[in-house]
């Protein structure tokens, strides 16, 4: 039992570690952003979901995306001025950053 628990215990540990690292490695910029957000540090994905969604939650954007050379850029110049959430989903990460508008 204790074996198990220990296991257990690695294994959400490393896993913790790993979503981290992938949260810091990724970068959002221009920020603020005019025309187009680079999004870099990303894992290769055939289909990833992005989302972004403004600051009352409201979903401003929903795309499927193949994530090519560890990146994105997104076009964001019909986007009204203002702070964004964008979320990328795929099988092999959950990003989630904030971006501004201008």
């Amino acid at each position: 039992m204790k074996r198990i628990l220990i296991i257990l215990a690695f294994i959400i540990f490393n896993a913790t570690q790993v979503a981290a690292q992938d949260f810091q490695d990724v970068k959002v910029f221009p920020n603020p952003a005019t025309n187009v957000i680079n999004v870099l540090g990303l894992q290769n994905d055939e289909n990833a979901a992005i989302t972004i969604r403004d600051s009352y939650g409201n979903q401003v954007i929903f795309h499927q995306w193949e994530i090519k050379r560890n990146s994105l850029n997104i076009p964001v110049f019909n986007l009204e001025k203002g702070l964004y959430m964008i979320t990328i989903r795929s099988e092999h990460q959950n990003v989630k950053a904030r971006f501004y508008k201008q």
